[in-house]
């Protein structure tokens, strides 16, 4: 699982998106789609995975979507990442290697280097994320509604 699969970053990117766009009412994922330009089949795939696994709540009915199902500090990329990662990961395992030199030498560092990096995701949460897109000036969607020019 050493590279991030497009379904990791749609997941991230609608977790984000969700949390940025956070309002009174639950968010949309046709607005998602839109705004992040996540193919609609991909997407759908992804948010229910997301609800399953607690990190968003599905809200049904017409004014339904999707909202967070914690505080966005209280949820992580890594946790995202193992979400969508579980259902990637069919045929990660199979491509390792029998060799002794492999399985002593290359398979450890792999699996170092992994470990690693999923600590590192481990420490970023989404309200991290969340700072990066204010500090980037990425305006949420209700401040661009709200900009009235006179």
């Amino acid at each position: 699982m050493l590279r991030l699969t497009k379904k990791m970053r749609y997941a991230l990117e609608a977790v984000v998106d969700i949390a940025y766009n956070a309002r009174p009412t639950p968010v949309q994922s046709r607005e998602i789609t839109q705004r992040q330009g996540i193919p609609q089949r991909y997407l759908e795939q992804v948010m229910q995975q997301l609800v399953h696994a607690n990190i968003l709540k599905g809200v049904r009915g017409p004014r339904g979507g999707y909202t967070l199902a914690r505080e966005r500090r209280r949820i992580s990329v890594g946790e995202i990442i193992r979400v969508i990662g579980d259902t990637d990961d069919n045929d990660a395992e199979k491509t390792g290697t029998v060799s002794a030199l492999g399985q002593t030498v290359i398979n450890p560092l792999w699996d170092e280097m992994q470990a690693e990096m999923m600590r590192r995701f481990d420490s970023i949460t989404v309200e991290d994320l969340c700072k990066s897109a204010d500090k980037a000036q990425v305006a949420p969607e209700q401040r661009k509604q709200a900009d009235f020019n006179i």
